[in-house]
């Protein structure tokens, strides 16, 4: 009986699954931030791409502004400003965003809305006269899978700060 009982308890033992957990690591810290046309304060887009994947953030309305900022501008996510990691059947350009209409390849595999965040943009006055320099930093994110797990080896101090010059 002690043998079936030792039996019984190491093959339950070994027959438990770990889930087979997985973790994404997203890393657009090599990677420029892009935006289409010229850079104004009225620019709201701005996506990072890494062959086939992107990182896209839509600026709230009105937060991008050409003089110097005593204090941090912060934005939430999703409320304010959206922040979407999206997965292509290939690489992938910017003409994709940029374009009217966008090429029809590669097509959109996954995306992923982020459920909150904090979007923060700091600003200083640029080298030359008339420029400013604004910093976008994003920290707090938790992206979520299509069955609600959260993706949770994300560098996003490593990739999210997006340093743009507008001129006046």
């Amino acid at each position: 009986m002690k043998k079936f009982f030792l039996f019984s308890s190491l093959f339950t033992l070994l027959s438990c699954s770990d889930g087979d957990l997985q973790i994404e690591t997203l890393d657009f810290s090599a990677v420029t931030a892009q935006n289409c046309g010229t850079l104004t304060v009225d620019t709201e887009l701005f996506f990072k791409i890494n062959d086939n994947e992107t990182l896209i953030l839509n600026l709230q309305d009105g937060v991008l502004k050409n003089e110097v900022s005593t204090e941090e501008i912060t934005s939430a996510i999703p409320e304010s400003s959206q922040l979407t990691y999206r997965t292509f059947s290939g690489t992938v350009t910017s003409s994709y965003f940029c374009d009217s209409p966008p090429p029809a390849t590669p097509t959109v595999l996954e995306e992923i809305e982020a459920a909150e965040g904090i979007v923060t943009i700091s600003t200083v006055a640029g080298a030359t006269e008339g420029t400013f320099v604004h910093t976008i930093k994003l920290s707090n994110v938790t992206l979520l899978n299509n069955d609600d797990t959260r993706i949770t080896d994300l560098n996003i101090e490593d990739f999210a700060v997006i340093t743009t010059t507008i001129a006046q």
